[in-house]
């Protein structure tokens, strides 16, 4: 840490000796030097490329916090404002821009990334320069694997636990009822993998019969051939381990070959605003984990809908949530610590304070383990009549869980 923070000093050579203190953002009592100081914080988010259309949900979700937060008066009183790199889904990418935000621009704070894939490279650079590191999208679990001690998931479950309830409802089926073949589709990327295989790993133990399971590139535009394996099974059941077009592109290729699954499951892509008229409004009964409703009844969550609704014109998604709720757990370290600033005494109190302690957001309480998990679980939605609405578990649903799917 000592080698990085030299980094950190040769980086910002002679601005530093220009600019002084002020520039840090953060006075001895981490205030900072006057009242107009703004806290400065870098992001890099995949704003073009293959996780494009999640990453600008994130995005919105930050944007919106920051004009939140700034209404509400700010953090310990000073502006905040965030400063974006676009990382195009690429990372090397992401890395040089974490080094960047970090070690160049020596920005106060830094929130996370979308997808595991950037995740993990990014939290490198956080955890070598000793930044606390709130990310929103990184839930597989080699995230938590790799030892770092700065970092953690502001959502409520890690990707293997995302279909627990969905899990749970299908083994508790009569056994005449239950699906008895699955066929799994998943992205080759930590987070699709790990939703579609944590579900995987219990449909399997409940002695539910997999019957394709297959493993795709990141940039697979054709899924004609992987949607003909899956209509040749005749699975009951079809589960896509998916981000967004490639979810999107899988659907609409098991439509073309009129394959009429009982249940059909697919993560991150039925929740986007988009969805719908990419697959032709068929809809209707297909599923997808969710750490995020806009009718959740959690105390700041209404403020959150209606000022992120009058700001983009529509209600937030989960992806818009995540990052709000990032925004939120940073937030919560800071008031409480009473600084934001890249020094290593400020950082290691922010890491300090989030590891002991639990925190109210729009997707419920957070509190996580040493590893940055945390300790919660995801919602199942469902689209009924035309729309996306919470159906298990019981006590949350919006909607009764609708079984069989009708035909898509």
């Amino acid at each position: 840490m000592r080698n990085a923070r030299k980094r950190v000093q040769l980086a910002i050579g002679v601005t530093a000796l220009v600019v002084g203190v002020t520039a840090t953002g953060c006075g001895n009592d981490g205030s900072g030097d006057s009242s107009d100081d703004t806290i400065v914080i870098g992001v890099s988010l995949p704003l073009t490329g293959d996780f494009s259309e999640p990453g600008k949900g994130i995005q919105r979700g930050y944007q919106a916090w920051e004009k939140i937060t700034n209404g509400n008066g700010g953090l310990l009183g000073r502006k905040v404002k965030l400063k974006f790199l676009d990382d195009q889904s690429n990372a090397d990418k992401v890395v040089s821009d974490y080094e960047q935000l970090i070690g160049k621009d020596q920005v106060d704070l830094v929130f996370g990334p979308f997808s595991t894939r950037l995740v993990v490279p990014s939290a490198r650079v956080a955890e070598e320069y000793g930044y606390a590191f709130v990310e929103p999208a990184g839930a597989a679990p080699e995230v938590f694997e790799e030892g770092f001690k700065n970092l953690f998931y502001a959502a409520p479950a890690v990707a293997s636990d995302h279909y627990n309830n969905l899990a749970e409802y299908i083994v508790a089926l009569p056994a005449d009822q239950r699906p008895k073949t699955v066929a799994y589709a998943a992205m080759d990327d930590p987070f699709a993998q790990g939703t579609a295989y944590g579900l995987k790993a219990k449909m399997e133990a409940a002695g539910i019969k997999t019957v394709v399971d297959e493993v795709y590139p990141p940039d697979t535009k054709d899924f004609s051939g992987i949607a003909a394996k899956i209509a040749d099974s005749k699975a009951d059941m079809v589960v896509g381990g998916s981000q967004y077009q490639d979810g999107v592109n899988l659907i609409k290729a098991l439509q073309q070959l009129d394959y009429q699954p009982k249940l059909a499951a697919f993560s991150t892509a039925p929740t986007e605003p988009e969805f719908a008229n990419a697959i032709g409004g068929k809809t209707e009964g297909i599923l997808a984990p969710t750490g995020y409703t806009p009718g959740g009844a959690y105390p700041s969550n209404k403020e959150f809908v209606e000022k992120y609704t009058a700001q983009f014109g529509k209600p937030p998604a989960e992806d818009e949530a995540n990052g709000y709720t990032t925004g939120q757990v940073m937030a919560a370290a800071v008031e409480a610590v009473k600084c934001a600033s890249p020094e290593e005494d400020c950082q290691k109190k922010i890491v300090d304070w989030l590891h002991a302690n639990e925190v109210e957001t729009v997707v419920g309480p957070l509190k996580w383990d040493e590893a940055g998990r945390p300790q919660s679980a995801h919602m199942i939605q469902q689209w009924v009549g035309g729309e996306i609405k919470i159906v298990l578990p019981a006590d949350q649903k919006e909607a009764d869980f609708v079984f069989p799917k009708p035909e898509w």
